[in-house]
């Protein structure tokens, strides 16, 4: 399993910690002459939470689709917004908002969901709301970018920290010509990302939709 450049170290720390205290348990346990059971929870327990680590920062290797009429999902996780809203920050007025939350175990990667040039980004240092509070759009920590596309056509996206998300990777720079479908961030645990579009465009996923990042279509841009 390839694990993500983000989770390395965090990787190598956990296993190491946990490694010590595995050797820490087994030795007192022998020493104190504890009940093979006790042994057996304890470790299993340590293991448990090294594979979770692990498989949290996994990256895995997916087909590069790439269409400029397209825009897929940034994310693993499911539908849980599709609304028309107000955005004035970069949309300029009323637009259609796609929201996908990650659970624990879903793929943390988060792909760039066009192509095009970046003309906005920010990072806003709010609140860590549960990802599925409705509020957790705007109260949220989070990072936006807004990319025009070569069709002209403005996207946003917004990856928004969770309860227990506490860092957010964001690759992207403005003026940066960035490629659809290419890694463009990390989330580090429980989290969602929003995708604004423009009105007129055609969403191609309902509410609850489970969704695979650069590999579902959210929604084709108007002609």
């Amino acid at each position: 399993m390839r694990i993500h450049p983000e989770g390395r170290e965090n990787v190598k720390q956990n296993t190491l910690i946990f490694a010590i205290i595995i050797a820490v348990v087994t030795a007192t346990a022998l020493v104190y002459n504890w009940p093979w059971w006790v042994i057996t929870l304890v470790e299993a327990f340590l293991v448990w939470r090294i594979i979770f680590v692990i498989r949290f920062f996994r990256d895995p290797v997916r087909p590069l689709l790439q269409d400029d009429s397209l825009v897929y999902s940034s994310a693993d996780g499911k539908v849980v917004v599709i609304e028309e809203v107000d955005e004035p920050e970069v949309m300029g007025g009323r637009c259609i908002q796609l929201s996908v939350y990650m659970n624990f175990y879903n793929v943390h990667v988060n792909w760039n969901p066009i192509g095009g040039e970046v003309i906005y980004k920010d990072h806003y240092n709010g609140k860590f709301l549960f990802a599925s509070n409705p509020k957790s759009s705007m109260e949220n920590e989070h990072t936006t970018i807004g990319v025009r596309t070569k069709s002209g056509h403005t996207v946003m996206f917004r990856q928004i920290a969770g309860w227990v998300a506490r860092r957010i990777v964001s690759y992207a720079k403005v003026g940066d010509q960035i490629e659809q479908n290419h890694k463009g961030g990390f989330i580090k645990f429980g989290s969602r990302v929003d995708v604004f579009v423009p009105l007129g465009s055609d969403i191609k996923v309902k509410i609850g939709d489970k969704v695979v990042g650069s590999q579902t279509v959210l929604a084709e841009l108007p002609k």
